[in-house]
């Protein structure tokens, strides 16, 4: 739940106000409104105001934060939305005839608004229908409309108010409309009843209020309809007028100083902020009564939003028809619900369990009654559905087949309980991995269970789809989520409106701390051990050019800027949504959402889940699919959910560290500490998968110690051994600390889970009540009190830090089987990750390279041997078809359909023969090519051909292919349409192949040069696949090349930071220019650019491509005359010169062309080392100091390690030298605390 502040109240002696604010719009007006939810309270309570309202614009995303603010603030909240309304239905897309403009500049307005306020529940809840179905119905121009039909049919409990100037009273008025308006006043009076329709008078400033209040406040009392005053707030400080300008200009795209559309027309009005009391009795002295029905409205509305208990929700989860025979309980459905439950579990324990033994037992009857108790069984019953359907071949609810979708083996501390392994929910045994079911679900603190569930990436909309066809569609919804303006954001948004170049507005982006909780502030503030990278823009605090943008930035930071959708959260009602929370529709992809987020949903009654899409569970799905189409039909399917957990030759892959692509072991650090700790078990990879994570990864050294020296195992007191003897005496888990708690004071597990909470929120009162619980329930045990305070104080660190282990367990067990893939089936494994990233360009070149490492040879396209996605044929990958740019799902299943039915293609003729056939018809019956000429050019391009017909010695080259290719598609089409036509068979007399090279003679060329084929090939593929323009050139990078596009912003770093030790000591621009260390890249140069300075020279710029990525090159006027007769696009160069890490984008500053050639024999001088800052002290780093003092070689040692994270390089003494030997390197890398290692 969302925490709610409490502002100080009214200074003392402030008198009660007699006016309330009830036309309000917060930030969740989207990109219109700067106002908070707690600026406008705070304020409203500062000034003694009673109530206030929230009108949002088309929404109600505030709704419930802002009703529950205000209750805890004591004022009175009153719920409300400016509304849009159509003119005629809100089903049609008309604008308003007679408006003489719209709200941004419009010839014509789309919609009218309007004030609605919600008067009790039965309000809020026809506001709730209204406002989704304006946004499921109503949208024009972006806008959510309602219309007048709606309005009859929900207007019970809503109190109305004509709202401002672009309410459609206002419009009518101004339009001289007057008898039009005198009947629509009249409506809306019949309509809403006595008391309950409002005539609205503002007045900002703007000409057209002036004439239309006058007006108003007549029609008011000829037609005895009451009078309100309100000022449509959108800024709560009249000084925030011009943040507030800035806000629009960010959304609509303007410049905040060039004439744009304004709040006040094109005057530069003020007044649309929080006014007081006074203020406002000074707009129309003339109507004292509007005044005082702002307090009669506020005292009309008593509002608090239903909210369900966690009791109570159980009545409100979905539900689906249970099988007859469960059905035996009358309207008890949630005592049929347990028999099911109860059925499922019995039948899951037989299958899971060759024996159900009395621990079995005991253990499934406490989970079942602790369930069924607490009302949960309908929850569980929830998730096994769909994970039952996902894994079964049939779709009971559309009666048709379906594909089995894998579900990974449990998430989160689901996988703790023995029922959802019985019912399928988890596949993790609790049993063997001693995993604790009140982790999950704890009697002593009754919440909501909360399964979150993996799922394969690519179906997690099959199931998402399911879900909504079982319960209906109007049942189910994303959840909504909001961006706002953070630091880096607000100051990139503030600094276009302000027109500061793009450059400028980057530097200061990057003088923010990167932690992701990071304010403005701590860019201004010195550094502090939390934010080690804050005061960054210090400097330029007093800069004139940026003071404005500061000012601005500081006030819009953390608005809300946009909405979007959960990423994995879903909810699903007992009725429609609406009947719960509004609805929304999402901008982007039409996705209908709740408005209210994930952290306060639930208690609206509606049931969250986390539908989580994890690649890995695809990437198995593919392997097995490899492994299983080549296997002999004596071969039983392969599964790798039934691989042994004892393997030996997946843990020698796992202790040697060759974990690259394996799930959660993959990074670096993981691999090295993979190396150190040899794991031999799943319990040692599931410890090491939750230690591997800030904070606990400072005990690693002590888990690793422990298992190779026991004699330096501790434990906090004897009896603990038992428990923490699995983990070498730390405390890794969650779920120890729990059972320490149980074995020192005698806590429940349930107790234990509340205790470690309290741990883990860190909150001293709170901890502080616990820990005497603890000592007391200690003394009971038998232990001393100081005895108990010291372990309490040992158990607060890992209570913050430990993992849960159910959640590590599951994903280590999936862990294992990514890597038993990778130890046994390494060719199937990796072409399972390269389907993963088949559209990827960025994933793809890394895993081709990865299985080029492994001695599995990646084959480009190939239309004899490649399927629709990457497969493996006669132990090489061969690119699949799908992944080529251009060609398309569509065509790609088509040339494999054809090549499985009728054989191989013989040659490109008879390629275009049988692909030239297939054709689909739309819905309009129009014909369609399935593979068309886009496809076959860039399967030529690719090289989908280079081997078709070479058996015969009749392959024809790319160059030839490519221009003969449209002259041998008419061709074909010719022969084609006279077969149609029936002019005989396709090729007469003679066989296909052979009358085709009779009748078509190719026009042959030679082949392009290797460099262009190479780039035809990236071009087409997003990579390098049949080889890499920098093959040749491997020794010169091995020995010589020091800059790579993956250590420049590492360099970048060092090089920054000695320049600003310069500036600091006084160095002269000269010394500073001259500054610096040279660096060797060699690559590939791209899109070279060339400027003219200020000064009349041509410089340029360019991207240098090596294997690692790109790198931004500048080639200064001196340098770029010397150098641009001998640089094209497109050639390999070795270049030296320096880094500038002053830029957002580190450039390499070029000086000279270096001969590649000479490159290749060039011997290493010294070895640098990255060395992780995090050792506490030199005994940490005993290792490094044996290695180097113990080696021998001609090296120097060079160290380069963050203090306050500024970098240093260190250089070590000259009688430490080391080898470059590439055995020496792997053994630097490999010791504690050293990140990365290389030559120069």
């Amino acid at each position: 739940m969302a925490d709610y502040h409490v502002f100080p109240d009214a200074p003392e002696g402030t008198p009660k106000s007699n006016f309330v604010h009830l036309h309000v719009h917060s930030d969740y007006s989207l990109l219109d409104s700067c106002a908070t939810l707690d600026k406008l309270v705070a304020k409203a309570k500062a000034l003694n105001m009673p109530a206030l309202a929230l009108t949002d614009h088309g929404n109600m995303f505030g709704s419930l934060n802002f009703e529950k603010l205000c209750h805890v603030n004591g004022i009175n909240p009153i719920i409300g939305e400016e509304f849009y309304v159509a003119y005629g239905s809100h089903l049609e897309k008309n604008d308003v005839p007679y408006s003489h403009k719209g709200e941004e500049g419009d010839r014509k307005a789309h919609y009218f608004h309007l004030i609605l306020l919600c008067e009790n529940q039965k309000g809020y809840e026809n506001m709730c229908w209204l406002s989704s179905i304006a946004y499921t119905e109503g949208l024009y121009y972006g806008k959510p409309r309602i219309d007048w039909e709606l309005l009859k049919k929900y207007h019970e409990g809503l109190i109305c108010c004509s709202a401002c100037i672009q309410g459609e009273l206002p419009q009518l008025l101004l339009a001289g409309l007057d008898e039009e308006a005198k009947k629509l006043a009249l409506e809306y009076k019949e309509l809403f009843g006595p008391d309950h329709y409002y005539i609205e008078l503002q007045d900002h400033g703007i000409p057209d209020q002036k004439i239309v209040a006058e007006k108003l406040i007549a029609l008011a009392h000829e037609l005895d309809i009451p009078l309100v005053v309100t000022n449509d707030i959108h800024y709560v400080e009249r000084e925030d007028a011009i943040a507030q300008d800035a806000l629009r200009c960010i959304g609509f795209k303007n410049l905040l100083h060039e004439k744009h559309a304004k709040m006040g027309g094109d005057e530069d009005l003020d007044n649309w902020y929080f006014k007081t009391e006074e203020e406002m009795r000074q707009l129309f002295p003339q109507c004292p009564e509007a005044y005082e029905n702002t307090i009669k409205i506020a005292n009309m509305c008593n509002l608090t939003i239903k909210q369900y208990s966690t009791p109570e929700l159980k009545e409100c989860l979905p539900r689906f028809e249970l099988p007859a025979e469960f059905r035996t309980h009358g309207d008890d459905y949630q005592a049929d619900q347990n028999d099911y439950v109860k059925y499922i579990v019995e039948e899951g324990l037989k299958k899971r369990y060759k024996e159900i033994t009395p621990e079995i037992r005991e253990r499934a009857d406490y989970e079942m009654n602790t369930i069924f108790s607490m009302g949960f069984s309908g929850y569980f019953l929830i998730v096994w559905e769909f994970i039952n359907w996902s894994k079964s071949t049939y779709d009971n609810v559309n009666k048709r087949p379906k594909p089995y979708i894998p579900i990974g083996p449990g998430r989160g501390s689901g996988a703790g309980s023995l029922v959802a392994y019985a019912m399928t929910i988890t596949d993790i045994d609790p049993f063997r991995y001693g995993l604790i079911f009140e982790r999950f679900l704890n009697p002593e603190r009754v919440s909501m269970p909360d399964f979150d569930v993996d799922m394969d990436f690519d179906y997690r909309q099959d199931i998402i789809q399911h879900t909504r066809d079982l319960y209906g569609d109007k049942n189910v919804g994303h959840i909504v989520t909001f961006g706002t303006l953070k630091p880096k954001n607000c100051i990139a948004d503030v600094g276009r409106v302000l027109g500061i170049p793009l450059s400028e507005v980057n530097m200061l982006k990057k003088c923010i701390p990167d932690n992701p909780k990071a304010k403005l502030k701590d860019a201004f503030s010195p550094a502090t051990e939390k934010m080690p990278d804050g005061g960054q823009l210090i400097p330029y605090k007093d800069a004139p050019r940026y003071q404005e943008l500061f000012d601005l930035a500081f006030k819009l930071e953390g608005v809300k800027r946009n909405t979007g959708l959960h990423a994995s959260g879903m909810v699903i009602g007992l009725t429609e949504l609406p009947n719960w929370a509004p609805v929304f529709k999402d901008p982007k992809t039409g996705e209908v959402g709740v408005q209210y987020t994930m952290d306060i949903i639930e208690p609206c009654g509606l049931v969250k889940f986390d539908y989580l899409g994890l690649k890995t569970l695809s990437l198995i799905r593919y392997a097995e699919a490899i492994i299983n189409k080549h296997r002999t039909p004596e071969t039983p399917e392969f599964i790798t959910a039934n691989v042994s957990e004892t393997d030996e030759e997946t843990f020698d892959l796992f202790c040697r560290g060759d974990s690259v692509a394996v799930f959660q072991f993959e990074s670096p650090g993981m691999q090295k500490i993979l190396r150190q700790a040899q794991p031999r078990k799943l319990e040692e990879l599931v410890a090491l998968n939750a230690l591997y994570r800030p904070g606990p990864m400072d005990y690693i050294p002590q888990y690793i110690d422990g298992k190779w020296k026991p004699e330096t195992i501790h434990y906090p007191d004897p009896c603990l051994e038992g428990l923490l003897k699995e983990t070498y005496g730390v405390m890794v888990y969650q779920e120890q600390v729990m059972q320490v708690s149980q074995k020192i004071a005698g806590f429940s597990l349930g107790g234990a889970d509340m205790l470690r909470r309290a741990m883990g929120k860190k909150k001293p009162e709170v901890l502080m009540g616990k820990k005497k619980e603890f000592i007391e329930g200690a003394i009971k045990q038998g232990f001393t009190e100081q005895h108990a305070d010291e372990i309490f104080e040992i158990m607060v660190p890992f209570a913050g830090y430990g993992f849960n282990k159910s959640h590590a367990a599951a994903y280590s067990v999936l862990a294992y089987r990514t890597g038993w893939l990778k130890a046994h089936y390494p060719a199937e494994f990796m072409a399972a990750n390269l389907t993963n990233e088949i559209t990827s360009t960025d994933g793809l070149p890394f895993y081709i390279e990865e299985a080029r490492k492994m001695g599995v040879p990646v084959d480009p396209p190939d239309v004899n041997r490649s399927d629709i996605i990457f497969d493996v044929v006669d132990g090489r990958i061969v690119f699949g078809l799908k992944g080529i740019k251009g060609m398309g799902e569509g065509a790609a299943q088509a040339i494999v359909a054809e090549r499985e039915k009728n054989g191989k293609f013989t040659s490109f003729m008879d390629f275009i023969k049988r692909v030239g056939a297939l054709i689909e018809r739309d819905e309009e019956g129009h014909e369609k090519t399935l593979v068309n000429k886009k496809a076959i050019e860039v399967l030529i391009k690719t090289g989908a051909f280079d081997h078709v017909g070479e058996e015969e010695g009749k392959a024809l080259n790319r160059s030839t292919l490519l221009a003969n290719m449209e002259a041998a598609m008419d061709f074909v089409s010719d022969v084609l349409e006279d077969k149609k036509k029936g002019q005989g068979d396709l090729f007469g007399d003679l066989g296909a192949e052979e009358q085709s090279y009779t009748e078509y003679k190719f026009r042959i060329l030679e082949n392009l040069p290797q460099m262009e084929l190479l780039n035809q090939e990236k071009e087409c593929i997003g990579c390098y696949v049949s080889g890499h323009p920098l093959d040749s050139y491997k020794k010169a990078i091995e020995h010589s090349v020091t800059l790579r596009a993956s250590n420049i912003d590492r360099i970048a770093a060092e090089s920054k930071a000695e320049k600003q030790a310069l500036q600091a000591s006084g160095a002269k621009f000269w010394q500073m220019k001259d500054a610096g260390k040279s660096y060797i890249a060699l690559g590939m140069i791209n899109g070279i650019r060339e400027i003219t300075t200020k000064k009349g020279a041509r410089m340029a710029f360019a991207k240098l491509n090596d294997y690692d990525g790109q790198i931004e090159c500048t080639f200064f006027p001196n340098t770029w005359e010397q150098m641009k007769s001998k640089i094209t696009d497109g050639g390999i160069y070795a270049l030296r010169g320096k880094v500038d890490g002053m830029r957002d984008t580190p450039s390499f500053l070029v000086d000279a062309i270096e001969n590649a050639a000479a490159l290749e024999n060039r011997s290493a001088k010294s070895v640098h080392m990255v060395i992780d800052e995090n050792f506490s002290n030199a005994t940490e780093i005993s290792d490094l100091r044996n290695f180097l003092f113990d080696g021998s070689g001609n090296c120097s040692v060079y160290f380069h390690i963050k203090i306050n994270n500024s970098p240093y390089i260190i250089k070590a003494n000259d009688q430490i030298a080391v080898s470059a030997s590439e055995d020496s390197l792997k053994k630097l890398r490999d010791l504690n605390f050293v990140k990365e290692v290389w030559t120069e």
